[in-house]
């Protein structure tokens, strides 16, 4: 079987970086980084912590941590938070409570980041893990997809690559396709009635937000981020609804056009482009409104 391969152009498109993923005055930092993948994940998940697992493993996190690192859009402001709480090489596990409190965006944001500061193609990929749940549920995640040379586009997961907390029965910096499924390939399912639009979302006790109209807003999100415009999940522009009721049949052509695109891991380089240049629905525009979930909504300028 021959090799796969990566044109010149996407190589160089995605092995840089982008106004998000850039260190900046912070790139002096990245000096002494590990080479892995793996090794660069567990490096990421030492500086971390997502602010839902102060419950989980019982450890303390801030209050106003919790409700302003997530917030944090760009990485040299992430990295300036991180060397400012311990100035020491990023290789250096961190505590609890000097940690970023960040979500899967983030984890893998940084992670994304000093993949491409090696010159290794690397793109942030929003979709749903089942691994979270043993009830079949999909939950909205964010995770690496890097080149391999010798296999092609791989997905990694850094929040997970700690296996004193979490225990996979796959390897986190290679997660099965059908473990992670992207927006795209989730929105395809539904449509062909092959899975219901409400095992998709944030199964959340309080307010549950699940649908086919929230997979239409992780496909935007990823459009974006295969265009190198890595945004907060919570960002809101173009065309989309709240429910599923509101999803008229406009607004579900576009959708079926942008799953087509961005659904698998060969993603089509120029189609992505295109659609997000062309389509005023999905491109993310200079402000977007940002739901924060624990400082309210906000319009924001982006860089």
């Amino acid at each position: 079987m021959a090799a796969p391969s990566l044109s010149p152009a996407e190589a160089a498109y995605y092995g840089s970086q982008s106004t998000v993923s850039d260190p900046g005055a912070y790139a002096g930092l990245y000096a002494d980084l590990p080479r892995g993948v793996g090794e660069l994940a567990r490096v990421v998940r030492g500086l971390f912590v997502h602010r839902v697992e102060g419950g989980q493993f019982g450890v303390p996190i801030a209050e106003d941590r919790m409700r302003d690192d997530a917030e944090t859009r760009y990485i040299d402001d992430i990295l300036g938070l991180v060397a400012a709480r311990d100035p020491r090489s990023l290789t250096c596990r961190r505590a609890w409570e000097d940690r970023f409190v960040g979500i899967c965006r983030d984890f893998t944001l940084l992670h994304v980041s000093f993949l491409r500061h090696l010159g290794i193609p690397a793109r942030l990929r929003s979709g749903f893990a089942t691994y979270f749940s043993d009830q079949g549920f999909h939950w909205d995640h964010v995770v690496t997809e890097y080149w391999d040379e010798a296999r092609g586009w791989l997905l990694a997961d850094p929040q997970i690559a700690d296996p004193e907390h979490y225990a996979m029965d796959f390897d986190p910096m290679d997660v099965p396709r059908d473990r992670f499924l992207v927006a795209g390939a989730a929105w395809q399912a539904i449509r062909a009635g092959e899975v219901e639009a409400r095992r998709f979302g944030l199964d959340l006790a309080d307010d549950p937000k699940v649908g086919a109209w929230f997979v239409a807003g992780d496909i935007r999100l990823d459009l974006a981020a295969l265009n190198k415009v890595e945004t907060l999940l919570w960002d809101i522009w173009g065309a989309g609804a709240d429910n599923d009721a509101d999803l008229t049949p406009e607004i579900l052509a576009l959708y079926d056009r942008a799953a087509a695109v961005t659904a698998g891991p060969a993603v089509d380089f120029a189609a992505a482009r295109e659609l997000f240049t062309a389509e005023d629905g999905l491109r993310t525009p200079a402000t977007v409104r940002s739901l924060a979930p624990l400082r309210g909504p906000a319009y924001v300028t982006l860089r």
